[in-house]
Formats: C-alpha cells, structure tokens, sequence
C-alpha cells in the first residue's frame, strides 16, 4: 500500500470514528432521557457543547471530503499517487489536528489552530491540483 491508499483509508475511517461517537453520544443523551430521538437538529446547535463540536467535526470531515477525498481518488484513478504520496501522511495528520482541536475547545486559541490545520490541508490539496495540472495539462 502506498501513502496516499494509507490516507484515503484513514480520512474514511477518522470520518466513520467521529460518526460513531456521535451516535454514541446521542444514543446516550436519548437513554438518559436528556433529548428525544427525533429531536436532534441536524448541526447539533441545540446540544451540550461538547456535542454541537462533536457533531461540527464529523461535518467537516464530510465536507472536506469533496476536495481532500476526490484528489486521493483523482491520483488512483490517474495512476498518479507520485503526486500525492509525498504529502498524503502530513494531509492526514493535519486532519486529525483539525478534529481534535474542535473537539477540544472553541477558545480563541483553539480556533486558530483548527484554522492553521485547515490551511495546511487547503495548501496542500491547492499544491496537488497545480502538480495536476502540470501533468495532464501542460500549465
């Protein structure tokens, strides 16, 4: 397997995690009858705190998807991982950087350094699609 298989598996799998302890965390407020099962909005804006970032941190797994995920798929399909391999480990990483700062705090400082992860993960998907464009387009 190389880097790039490695990160779409784990960014798939750190997305499922963050699933799941969602649910865990739901079906846990629903048996202690602290919210109905049909209540939950679906940002999670009206639950505990640690909830609403619970449930923002799998969201943005999801929606980071299209871009994060479609250029590992776009590199497998195109048999180009040489592109992608380099960095794909230090994309996952940020990832992981990201959720975890959510899923810690929403202090100023905290929202930084979700910010900073964020970027690093925009800068290198940014960096993949120029090493594409160079490939299959000649820019």
């Amino acid at each position: 397997m190389n880097a790039t298989i490695i990160a779409l598996l784990g960014y798939i799998t750190w997305t499922l995690l963050l699933l799941v302890a969602l649910a865990i965390y739901r079906t846990d407020l629903v048996m202690k009858r602290k919210k109905a099962p049909n209540a939950f909005k679906a940002d999670g804006s009206d639950s505990p705190p640690f909830g609403q970032r619970l449930t923002r941190a799998q969201a943005n797994c999801v929606e980071s998807f299209a871009f994060i995920g479609g250029l590992l798929l776009f590199s497998l399909a195109t048999n180009s991982t040489m592109v992608t391999n380099d960095f794909a480990y230090v994309l996952l990483l940020a990832r992981f950087g990201q959720s975890i700062s959510h899923l810690v705090s929403t202090s100023v400082l905290a929202v930084q350094i979700r910010f900073v992860f964020f970027l690093i993960q925009v800068a290198i998907c940014l960096y993949w699609v120029g090493m594409f464009g160079l490939k299959f387009i000649g820019l």
